[in-house]
């Protein structure tokens, strides 16, 4: 039987890259996305992975959609979660509002709390899977103009330690990657030239790719990390070291 996976935010960049990368290595995969319709259906095409539409900040919605990803692979629990649904904000601090905090931590921190709630129990039942969270480099290191989304980035490092400690008894293990900038249209925000100053202060001289991303968070997921667990795996061309 094939292994089973479950990834959030697959429309596009490192989220797509995750689903072409594990339907390729011969898991059956799906996927949620909130907007981005199309590219959704594109990707469903592709791989033959199963794309739900779901806010993963609302919990009725994650419900609702992790139980009919479930009946769609006729599955009662899925061997790995992807979490990588996020969005990003830019401003200084002194301008931002509690909406602003609110819509970014609801998404990027309340929508890994949402589906992981939803997806774990089945997995401790089983006592067996594996969870990846996606952090960011700016979690790690802070951003001047990004406090909201380095805090909530950083959050998810908190998160991912505290359950690989408490979900290891029953056989789950729990990482994070933290990507460095990425050339994905999260990124879009920035201009031509700062982009190129990001990649000069790279010591690989390049911004990375979605799919070199996906490769370090199957590899996280697959057995041959099978005694990896509480870590952060940092893919940024050695920008944070």
């Amino acid at each position: 039987m094939k292994k089973t996976v479950l990834i959030t935010g697959g429309s596009r960049g490192i989220g797509a890259a995750a689903v072409r990368e594990f339907t390729a290595r011969g898991y059956a995969a799906a996927f949620f996305y909130k907007e981005h319709e199309r590219q959704a259906q594109m990707v469903a095409e592709e791989t033959g992975a199963i794309g739900i539409c779901c806010d993963v900040s609302c919990r009725k919605a994650v419900a609702e959609a992790v139980k009919n990803a479930r009946i769609y692979l006729g599955i009662s629990a899925f061997d790995c979660l992807v979490l990588n649904a996020g969005i990003s904000r830019e401003g200084l601090f002194i301008d931002e509002d509690e909406s602003h905090w609110k819509q970014v931590f609801n998404v990027n921190l309340g929508g890994i709390i949402n589906v992981t709630s939803e997806i774990v129990q089945p997995m401790i039942n089983k006592e067996s899977g594996s969870i990846v969270m996606l952090s960011s480099v700016w979690g790690q290191t802070g951003a001047s103009c990004e406090s909201i989304y380095a805090a909530s980035k950083s959050s998810i490092l908190g998160l991912a330690k505290s359950l690989a400690k408490e979900l290891a008894p029953s056989g789950i293990r729990v990482n994070a990657v933290a990507p460095g900038v990425i050339d994905t249209d999260m990124n879009a925000c920035y201009s031509p030239n700062d982009m190129k100053a990001l990649a000069e202060d790279i010591p690989l001289g390049r911004l990375g790719a979605a799919e070199e991303v996906a490769k370090a968070i199957c590899f996280l997921a697959s057995e041959d990390a099978s005694y990896i667990t509480g870590q952060v795996l940092a893919v940024n061309g050695g920008f944070y070291i």
